[in-house]
C-alpha cells in the first residue's frame, strides 16, 4: 500500500490549519475588527473633549485599551472560556446550557443559571440592532474626510448598504463567504501597516503599553478615568463572537487568527492613532482616516465599507444562531428556519429575525443619523453581556474544572471587576440613547419568559385532556377499534399521554390505521447528539397491536426534521420500514386553538401576549419539515 509522504500530510496539515485561521478572520473578527474605526475618536469626542490630546492622557488611554484588550479578549475568552465548550459549541446560551446540565442535580440553581443566560441572549439582542448602524455608518462616514462634498448623503448611502445586506440574507452566505476571510486578511494588514508607518514618526506613543500609564491616569483623574472607561469598551465589542462562533472553526484557528493577526493588528493601528494624535492633536476628530494620506483615503473607506458588512454580517449570522438554539430550548415560540446551504447546519434563515433586525437597525440609524451619535448607545448592552459570561464562566469551572474558591475568587475580582466598571461607566449613557439595547433586552426577557411559562400552562392543560397513552391502548384493544390500511405517525411530545390527535381520530372517525407509529421529538441541552443516542423504540407493551413509540433526540443546533431522522432510524434498524411505506406514511399534528382565561398561573396582559405569539409561531409540520399533502393538523382547545 503506497502512503503518501510523512511531509506531504504535514504541509496538507498546515495548509488546512492556515486556511481555518484565514476563514475565521471573514466570520469571527468583524466586529471586534473594525472598531478601530471609531473606538479612539469616541474616547476623546466625551463630555465634549474631556480627554486631553496631552501625552499623559494619551498614554494613559491607549494602556487602559491595550491591557483591557489583554484582559477580557486574550485572557479571559481566548484562553480560558473557549476550554468550556458545550460538545464544540460556544456562546451565552449554550455555556448557559453547559452550567444547567453540570447543576441539574440541584433544580433551583439549574434554572436561575437558565435565566441568567436568558439575560446574556437579550443584551446580545440589543448589541444586534447597533453593531450594524454603527459599524456601516462609521466605514462611510470616511467620505467626509475623503470626498467632503459628499458628506450630506452618509445616511442615504449608509441606508441602502444596510437594505442590500438583509435582502441577500435568504440567499445565504456560503458563495460571499468564501471572501470574507481574504478581505478581512487585508483589512488587518492595512491597518497595521498604517499604524506602523505613523508609530516610525512617533515611537514615543509604545509607553502606552505599560501598564503603569494606566493606573497613573485613573489615579491622577479618577472621574474622567471611569467615564473614559464607557469608550474605551469599544474595543473589545465583539468579543462574545469569538466564544459564540467557536461551533464553526473550532478552539485552535480562532487563537492562532487572534494572537498571529488581529490582536497585533488591532495593537499597531490603536498606537498608530494615537501617534498621529500626538503629532497633530487636531486629528482626534476622526484618527483612524486621517492616519492615511489623501489618495488613499477613498480606497480605504471602501475597504472599511467591506469589512463593516462583515461585521454586520457575522452578528447577524449569530443572531439567527442564537434565535434557533432559544427556539429548540423551549424560550421562544417556533419559527420559520431555512437551510441556506446543504453541506453547512449552522447556515439558517430565519425570515421573521431577518425582518425585525432590518426594522430595528435602520430605526436605530435614522434615529442616531451618527456613528459619534450611536457610541452613546453602544456599550451598555455589550459590558452586560461580559458580565454574564463571566457569571456563568464562574459556575462552570466551580464544577467542570474544579476551581478552587482561590482561582474563582481571583476570576471574579479580576474579570468581574473589570467588566463590572465597564457597565458602570457604561450606565452614565442611559439617559443619551443606552436605553435603546436595554428596552430592546427587556422586551426579549419578557417575550423568553412568557413562552416558557406560557409553555407550562398549556402542557399542563393538555396532559388532563390527553389522558394516559395505556389506557387509551387497552381501550382500543377492547373496543376492537376497525383498522384501516396504511401507516400514520403521529407527532407527541412523550409515550405517557395520548396525542390529541390520534384521540380525535379514534373518538370522531372510529377508526385506526394499521400501523400508528408515536414520534417524540426530544430537544437535548447540547448542541448535537451522536448517532448511536439519537434514537430509542418502545412498543409500549404488546408486540402484535401495531401501536408503537419512537424518541428521537436532536440537538439545539441541529435541525428537527422528522421524516429525515425517520429515514435515519430505519438505516439503523430501530425502524422497520422502507422507502415506499415512508413516502406513503400520513402525519398527524396535535393543534388547537389557544384560549385565554382567568385561571390562575399568569398574568392576564402576558397569558395575551402568549396567545399572540402562538397564532404566529410557525406550523409545526413547516418547522419539523412534515410532507404538506400527507399532513393532517387535528385536536381541541386548549385553556390557559
Amino acid at each position: 500500500m503506497n502512503r503518501p509522504p510523512l511531509g506531504s500530510v504535514a504541509n496538507r496539515g498546515k495548509s488546512r490549519a492556515v486556511g481555518l485561521a484565514v476563514a475565521a478572520l471573514g466570520v469571527v473578527f468583524g466586529d471586534i475588527g473594525t472598531s478601530p474605526l471609531y473606538a479612539l475618536q469616541t474616547v476623546f469626542s466625551i463630555d465634549g473633549g474631556a480627554v486631553r490630546p496631552t501625552p499623559s492622557d494619551i498614554y494613559g488611554v491607549i494602556s487602559l485599551m491595550f491591557w483591557s484588550a489583554t484582559i477580557v479578549v486574550s485572557i479571559k475568552y481566548v484562553t480560558i472560556l473557549m476550554r468550556a465548550d458545550n460538545n464544540g459549541e460556544g456562546g451565552v446560551m449554550a455555556l448557559a446550557a453547559l452550567a444547567q446540565r453540570l447543576y441539574a442535580s440541584k433544580a433551583g440553581r439549574a434554572s436561575t443559571l437558565l435565566i441568567i443566560g436568558i439575560v446574556g441572549v437579550s443584551l446580545f439582542y440589543g448589541d444586534s440592532l447597533i453593531t450594524p448602524a454603527i459599524s456601516v455608518l462609521s466605514a462611510v462616514e470616511g467620505l467626509k474626510v475623503a470626498v467632503p462634498s459628499v458628506s450630506h448623503l452618509v445616511v442615504p448611502i449608509a441606508a441602502v448598504i444596510l437594505t442590500l445586506l438583509f435582502v441577500v440574507q435568504r440567499y445565504g452566505t456560503a458563495r460571499v463567504g468564501r471572501l470574507f476571510g481574504p478581505v478581512m486578511m487585508l483589512w488587518f494588514v492595512v491597518i497595521a501597516a498604517a499604524g506602523v508607518a505613523m508609530m516610525v514618526r512617533e515611537p514615543s506613543v509604545l509607553l502606552g503599553l505599560s501598564p503603569t500609564y494606566a493606573i497613573t491616569f485613573i489615579v491622577a483623574h479618577p472621574a474622567l478615568a471611569f467615564v473614559a472607561m464607557g469608550a474605551v469598551v469599544l474595543v473589545i465589542t465583539g468579543a462574545e463572537a469569538l466564544y459564540a462562533d467557536m461551533g464553526h472553526f473550532g478552539r485552535p484557528p480562532i487563537r492562532r487568527a487572534w494572537f498571529a493577526v488581529v490582536f497585533p493588528a488591532l495593537a499597531l493601528n490603536y498606537l498608530g492613532q494615537a501617534a498621529l494624535i500626538l503629532h497633530d492633536p487636531g486629528a482626534r476628530s476622526n484618527p483612524f482616516f486621517l492616519l492615511f494620506p489623501d489618495w488613499a483615503r477613498l480606497p480605504v473607506v471602501v475597504l472599511a465599507t467591506a469589512a463593516t458588512i462583515i461585521a454586520s454580517q457575522a452578528v447577524i449570522s449569530g443572531a439567527f444562531s442564537l434565535t434557533r438554539q432559544a427556539v429548540q430550548l423551549g424560550l421562544f415560540p417556533p419559527l420559520t428556519v431555512r437551510q441556506t446551504s446543504e453541506r453547512h447546519g449552522g447556515q439558517i434563515y430565519l425570515p421573521a429575525v431577518n425582518l425585525l433586525l432590518f426594522i430595528g437597525v435602520m430605526a436605530v440609524m435614522l434615529a442616531f443619523q451618527s456613528s459619534a451619535q450611536l457610541a452613546t448607545a453602544y456599550g451598555v448592552s455589550v459590558t452586560g453581556a461580559l458580565v454574564v459570561d463571566t457569571l456563568l464562566l464562574l459556575f462552570v469551572a466551580r464544577l467542570l474544572w474544579n476551581w478552587g474558591w482561590v482561582k474563582i475568587t481571583v476570576a471574579a475580582l479580576v474579570f468581574g471587576g473589570l467588566e463590572i466598571t465597564f457597565l458602570s461607566a457604561n450606565l452614565s449613557k442611559v439617559i443619551h440613547g443606552g436605553w435603546v439595547p436595554l428596552v430592546i433586552a427587556a422586551a426579549v426577557i419578557t417575550v423568553m419568559t412568557t413562552w416558557r411559562r406560557g409553555r407550562e400552562l398549556v402542557v399542563a392543560d393538555r396532559t388532563k385532556k390527553e389522558g394516559s397513552l395505556a389506557e387509551f391502548i387497552e381501550s382500543v384493544r377492547a373496543q376492537r377499534v376497525p383498522r384501516v390500511a396504511g401507516i400514520a405517525i403521529f407527532l407527541h411530545p412523550n409515550k405517557t399521554t395520548t396525542p390529541l390527535a390520534l384521540r380525535a381520530n379514534v373518538e370522531h372517525n372510529n377508526v385506526l390505521h394499521k400501523r400508528v407509529i408515536i414520534v417524540s421529538a426530544i430537544i437535548e441541552n447540547v448542541p448535537h447528539v451522536p448517532p448511536a443516542d439519537s434514537f430509542e423504540w418502545d412498543d409500549l407493551g404488546y408486540a402484535d397491536d401495531g401501536i408503537e413509540h419512537v424518541t428521537i433526540r436532536f440537538g439545539f443546533s441541529d435541525t428537527p426534521n422528522i421524516p429525515k431522522a425517520l429515514r435515519k432510524a430505519c438505516a439503523a434498524n430501530v425502524l422497520t420500514l422502507n422507502p415506499n411505506q415512508m413516502k406513503k406514511a400520513s402525519f398527524f399534528v396535535s393543534r388547537g386553538a389557544i384560549r385565554s382565561t382567568h385561571a390562575p398561573g399568569m398574568a392576564k396582559w402576558r397569558k395575551t401576549l402568549f396567545v399572540a405569539l402562538a397564532q404566529n409561531a410557525a406550523n409545526p409540520a413547516a418547522r419539523f419539515g412534515l410532507p404538506a399533502r400527507r399532513t393532517v393538523t387535528m385536536g381541541s382547545d386548549v385553556d390557559i
